[in-house]
């Protein structure tokens, strides 16, 4: 009989199913997670070349090609030829506060939209909707100026102000550049008056044992310096300051309404804020009325019977979404959630049409 083969040797025993489970669940939770992160950056890549290819398709009656504001209709006809602009002044007017444009913030966005409003030819009128306190001498300045230049280069195309709940100060200096006046009679308005603002904290120091040293270059260098009390001859200089300052405000009202300098100096160009009522009492804005009728009068003086009404807007994008956009610094004149009853930091030294009695 021949010799029988001897069995192979036993093999090393299997895992239990308890230890090989988790390792698939392991290994499978893995890629799925691969794969559903992978779907969604190809999705969001498809999605932002696709918003990118819109931007570069030609649309008809679009203002501008090189822009980031489009237009969004929100009242009228919409099936009119005609269009009503409206462009809003709103908050602290400041080239710190946030804006699309570049450095100089919400300021340099009004002056694009003001631009885009000239030059569309479609655009018969301009409402300018203002809320706003007020803000920096400069920044209120130069949208004065930049209202006052839209109505020279299109002297055809009439520029309404609607007065929200606030325009004071800063606000009203840019709304007179306007051709008519809106005002509801619970705005606050007026506020005719130059600010400025320091911190005096000599007594501080003094209780705690500091004490500061400057050196300069001449007696005026270190003018407003907080560690110490003004000199009269200091005094008298900043208030020779705010007063040239006042003069021109009080010159723009009295010549864009027709008042007497004096008269007005005299009387409610003292920093005062006034009511809708007042204002239109006093002769600082021709009408009381809401924002509908803002859009009636721009029909009015336009001459035409119906047109849609729109605003600018930037439409969503991802840069801005993960913050590759061309907003300012932030604002340094925002309002803030604190116990200080007063949120509203002045920077020291600066000059300001802003009126303090909403702050």
């Amino acid at each position: 009989m021949p010799d029988a083969v001897p069995p192979p040797p036993p093999g090393p025993p299997p895992l239990p199913a308890a230890r090989q489970q988790p390792l698939i669940i392991q290994t499978r939770s893995r890629a799925t997670g691969w794969i559903i992160t992978c779907v969604l950056l190809v999705m969001m890549l498809g999605l932002s070349l696709f918003f990118n290819l819109l931007g570069l398709i030609p649309k008809k009656k679009k203002a501008r090609m090189d822009t980031i504001f489009q237009e969004l209709i929100f009242a009228g006809e919409t099936a009119s030829s005609n269009k009503i602009a409206v462009i809003d002044v709103d908050g602290v007017i400041s080239k710190y506060a946030e804006g699309y444009t570049g450095r100089d913030g919400m300021v340099g966005d009004i002056k694009q939209q003001l631009k885009l409003a000239v030059e569309d030819e479609e655009v018969k009128a301009i409402i300018v909707r203002i809320d706003s306190p007020g803000g920096e001498v400069l920044a209120s300045d130069e949208l004065y100026n930049a209202l006052l230049k839209a109505k020279i280069d299109k002297p055809n195309k009439p520029i309404i102000v609607s007065m929200g709940s606030l325009a004071a100060s800063g606000g009203y200096y840019v709304a007179v550049a306007g051709d008519w006046i809106i005002a509801d009679d619970l705005t606050i308005t007026g506020s005719i008056g130059v600010i400025m603002e320091t911190v005096n904290y000599k007594g501080l120091m003094e209780k705690i044992g500091l004490q500061s040293y400057t050196f300069k270059s001449g007696k005026f260098k270190d003018l407003m310096n907080g560690s110490r009390e003004p000199t009269p001859e200091e005094m008298a200089l900043v208030q020779d300051l705010i007063m040239e300052t006042y003069n021109k405000f009080v010159g723009i009202v009295a010549t864009r309404r027709k008042m007497d300098v004096e008269t007005l100096k005299h009387g409610l160009a003292d920093g005062r804020i006034l009511s809708g009522t007042q204002a239109k009492v006093g002769g600082f804005v021709d009408e009381l009325g809401d924002f509908d009728l803002a859009i009636r009068r721009a029909k009015e003086r336009a001459k035409i019977s119906e047109a849609r009404v729109f605003q600018y807007y930037v439409p969503f994008s991802f840069g801005r979404l993960f913050g590759f956009s061309a907003k300012s610094p932030l604002n340094k004149l925002s309002l803030s959630l604190s116990l200080d009853p007063n949120p509203l930091k002045l920077e020291s030294g600066k000059l300001y049409y802003l009126s303090s009695h909403v702050f």
